[in-house]
């Protein structure tokens, strides 16, 4: 017998099967598509932290390269002197080490051992107590990270580095500001009201300030280490005023801590490197929470050999203040402005007749970059022309 013919179900059966699923099909199409239509694909904004999505982004110092390119004119034509950088760049050896380093390939020591082996000579701090980091903003970072809980108060000075109120915001702190004395000096009893009265955690102090180029006495930082909280004086313009650092209190006070970078006084901006001096109790739990390798090779290297160029960068230095008074005598000449004394490598002028804006505007167009702080009437040049 034919087995084809006597089994004449399957063939019919199938096409039947095939027709419901076809029709079933059909319908999860359909009912997807007014899914779809009546329930658009779900967002994820309402999942954003509330104070992050309604923070001010910071605003960095606009690139030297594009700088040239909004101009329309070559960058050696710049005279770039708005973000306080050292015009005469990197010591040579750090060049011709950047230049020899073989093992850019391999993962850098993410304890930066021999770095901070030489800092550590270089300050007379114990090497245990050093932290290094991609500038002295991550270490802002990271010790906000230890000390702040969601609404722990942080103590800000202004005028004066505006990390330190970005990093608060970020970090979930409450920022509490005790403004400065009409000459920019700290407002000692203010602050120590301000911390008694709010419980905070920490204290900022830039020491020489940025952007008034005013340094604080190591007496007034000694009488605010008597207050229950985390003193971080930010020392990132101190190789121009080195006679002021409090780097050697560190150790003796609890609750002080010391921030530096490369970034100034060793034309280091570019590859950002800094470094901590902390209590050993900060230190011990900072090395917990940075990532394991947050400097990179390059910066290492090239902090190391400005380390040990004992002749060029003092002599560096020394250049960059003297410039820093003639172009503070020849601004002084100019009878619609007030200049500021500094301890830093920028100058801070007040206008005392007419517009900042205006002013930075026509210095814009003559490609001669300053930058303005928050008050309107004030702008700051860096100390080398």
């Amino acid at each position: 017998m034919n087995e084809a013919a006597s089994w004449p179900g399957p063939t019919a059966l199938n096409c039947v099967q095939m027709l419901c699923e076809c029709k079933a099909l059909k319908q999860s199409y359909r009912k997807r598509l007014t899914d779809k239509q009546s329930n658009p694909m779900p967002t994820i904004t309402h999942l954003f932290r509330p104070d992050i999505a309604d923070l001010e982004p910071y605003v960095p110092i606009v690139p030297l390269d594009v700088l040239a390119e909004q101009l329309g004119i070559p960058v050696e034509q710049i005279v770039k002197l708005d973000a306080n950088e050292n015009p005469y760049g990197p010591a040579p050896r750090a060049l011709a080490a950047l230049a020899h380093e073989p093992y850019y390939a391999i993962y850098p020591d993410p304890q930066h051992r021999h770095l901070r082996a030489a800092l550590s000579r270089y300050t007379g701090q114990p090497a245990e107590r050093i932290l290094c980091g991609t500038g002295a903003d991550e270490l802002i970072d990271l010790l906000m990270r230890l000390f702040l809980q969601p609404g722990d108060a942080v103590i800000d000075c202004p005028p004066t580095f505006g990390m330190y109120s970005f990093d608060t915001a970020i970090n979930a702190g409450r920022l509490v500001q005790v403004p400065r004395r009409a000459d920019f000096a700290l407002d000692i009893a203010a602050i120590a009201a301000a911390a008694h009265a709010t419980g905070a955690k920490m204290l900022f102090i830039a020491s020489p300030n940025n952007p008034t180029g005013n340094a604080t006495s190591r007496a007034d930082i000694v009488r605010l280490l008597s207050l229950p909280l985390l003193v971080v004086v930010d020392e990132a313009y101190i190789e121009f005023a080195p006679e002021l650092s409090v780097t050697p209190l560190v150790g003796q006070y609890e609750n002080l801590a010391v921030l530096r970078t490369f970034s100034k006084w060793a034309g280091l901006a570019g590859l950002r490197i800094g470094y901590g001096m902390l209590p050993d109790a900060v230190a011990a739990q900072l090395w917990k929470i940075k990532q394991p390798y947050n400097v990179n090779l390059a910066a290492l290297v090239a902090a190391l050999a400005s380390l040990e160029d004992a002749e060029h960068l003092p002599q560096t230095v020394a250049r960059i203040v003297g410039e820093r008074e003639r172009l503070a005598v020849g601004l002084r000449e100019l009878p619609w402005l007030h200049v500021y004394p500094s301890r830093a490598n920028f100058v801070l002028c007040r206008v005392t007749h007419g517009d900042a804006a205006q002013i930075k505007q026509a210095l814009d167009k003559q490609a001669f970059w300053c930058a303005t702080i928050a008050s309107p009437t004030c702008v700051t040049a860096s100390g080398s022309v």
